[in-house]
Order: structure tokens, then sequence, then C-alpha cells
């Protein structure tokens, strides 16, 4: 835990506010990553709340080696503060485990013995995420001599809606936007969504601030916390930076990593995509002192209400 730069301490609300910052161990981080851990760093501060970091790295095929202690040095180098000690999913397995047992108990959650190319052969109907709709195939029962490679939580065809503290109403049929969804992978990994929705669970989680891009599964997310009887948590998806062609800055499309050498310019240049009224001899601070600025002056009524914006010129 670092504790440089810590904020002056509001009066604190009820109930106690608590978010986080979930990076994935898969790359450095980039100016995408930054917006969402500085958005939900400054929101819990001016609630007077907790910030925690998360370490999701439950995928390990997609874990680089050393990324992770990678992402800590940059989040210190960059003055971010966080509260308690890191939690790593990769620690986690036997609660995920315990959560899929409950969800099977209750009849939620089956076996399913299909493949790729199997479920591929029965539709083509694009799920939200980009993949294609589960079609259900295993929903009442495994076919003779199948055998089971995943759990699937059963879904409706409820609309099942939220409000985005950002984007606003957001509503979906999950029968129809993705199907009946993978809880545990074929290769014995937990998902993601499952893993999440525990984790923010076991810490507390009362707010969520992150990436538009997330937007869509949220309401798998609200799904199974509400199948768990876990509270949901207040969301705000923050528009995802864009590269010149459009696509979101990400590991994928080669976003570059952040040097820790231009730390201030690079909060600064957060602050202002964050539509924060950052003054122009900001440009000129330390570290320190952005963080003191953004401290006194965050806004979250100032963040665009959009799901994509281009990012401003790197410093």
């Amino acid at each position: 835990m670092c504790n440089k730069f810590q904020p002056p301490a509001p009066a604190p609300e009820t109930p106690h506010y608590r978010g986080r910052f979930a990076p994935s161990p898969t790359g450095a981080l980039h100016f995408g990553s930054l917006i969402a851990a500085l958005a939900s760093c400054l929101d819990a501060r001016a609630h007077g709340g907790e910030w925690l970091v998360r370490m999701e790295d439950v995928d390990a095929e997609r874990n680089v080696p050393g990324a992770a202690d990678e992402i800590l040095r940059t989040l210190e180098a960059f003055g971010f503060a966080w509260d308690g000690e890191v939690l790593w999913q990769s620690t986690r397995d036997d609660a995920y485990a315990a959560a899929l047992a409950e969800l099977v108990a209750a009849g939620l959650a089956y076996p399913c013995a299909c493949s790729r190319k199997e479920i591929a052969a029965r539709t083509t109907r694009p799920a939200i995420d980009g993949g294609l709709i589960y079609p259900g195939t295993c929903r009442n029962g495994l076919a003779p001599g199948a055998a089971a490679r995943a759990w699937r939580l059963r879904v409706d065809q409820a609309p099942l809606a939220f409000v985005d503290r950002l984007q606003g109403e957001v509503a979906q049929q999950l029968e129809d936007a993705v199907g009946d969804f993978v809880l545990r992978r074929a290769d014995g990994l937990f998902a993601y969504q499952l893993a999440v929705v525990v984790d923010d669970h076991f810490q507390g989680i009362t707010d969520v601030v992150r990436g538009a891009d997330l937007l869509a599964s949220t309401p798998r997310q609200v799904w199974l916390q509400r199948c768990l009887g876990y509270p949901t948590p207040r969301y705000a998806h923050l528009p995802v930076a864009t590269n010149a062609a459009g696509e979101k800055w990400s590991k994928q499309t080669l976003a570059p990593a952040l040097e820790c050498g231009k730390a201030a310019a690079e909060l600064v240049r957060a602050l202002a995509f964050l539509g924060q009224p950052v003054p122009f001899e900001l440009g000129r601070a330390t570290v320190a002192e952005v963080w003191n600025w953004a401290f006194a002056h965050w806004s979250f009524a100032a963040v665009p209400r959009q799901a994509a914006i281009s990012a401003p010129a790197a410093p």
C-alpha cells in the first residue's frame, strides 16, 4: 500500500462508500486504465470513502509475468494511495467454488457439454459481447454419454434494468442478449462474471466506477447478485478513450504504456478527459500538486455522459 498523497478527510456518508480499481495483469497500464483508476479514486475520496485495489488475475492463461508488480509500481509512481492490502483473485478459488455450489444447489446453474464449435453449429445469433448466444442445448440435462465441460447460469426473458450514474437507465433481456452464461469454463478456470461479483460482495464494494466497455456485461453481474442474494452496487460507466481509428485504447489496440516520468502530465490529461476544468498552470505542476488540485476540485457532474471519447494528445 502506498500512502503518498492522501486527500483531506471530508465528512463520511452513510452507507460508507467503498470503491475499487481492478486491473488485469495482462500488460502495462495505459491511458484508458488511468482514466478508470483516477475517476474511481477521486469519486471514493469525494464521498469520504475507501478505495481498494484488486488484481483480477483469475484468467491465468492471459496473465503476463511481472505485469501485476509493474501495475502496482506504476500506480505508486502516479501518486495513488489505496486502502488495505491488494486482493488477488488467484487466491480466491475456494470462494468462487462455494458460490457456484450454492447456485447449483438452488437449481440455478447447470453443467454444459457444448464446445464452441457445437454452439456455432446450432446458432448464428450474435451475443451483445461479440460471441454467440447460447442456444440452451444442455439446459434440461446433458445428452446421454455427454460429459460436462463448463457450468452455466440460467437466465430468463424478463427485462433487467438498472440506472447508471453516467449512462442513465440500462435495460437488457439476458436470454436475448447472451443466453445462459458461463460461470466455470471448460478449462476449469472461473469466469470473470462470477469472480467479480463474488469479490465485490466480499470486499463490501458499494460503488463501481469503470469504463463503458463493461456496461454490456453489467446486467449479467446484477443477475448473479440477485441469484446469490447480494446487494447491487451503484454503477458509473465512464467514457472510454479511443484512438485515431475510433478503437478503444487497450492492450489489444497497442495502447502505449504509461510513463512514470510523465505522471503529472498524464494525470492532468486524464482530468481533462474526465471533463474537469484544469487550469493552464496545472500543466507545470508536480504529481503532489495535481492530486491536491484534483481532491479540491473533483466534480462528478462534469464527467461526460458519453460511451467513448477520442483521447487527447499525449504529453
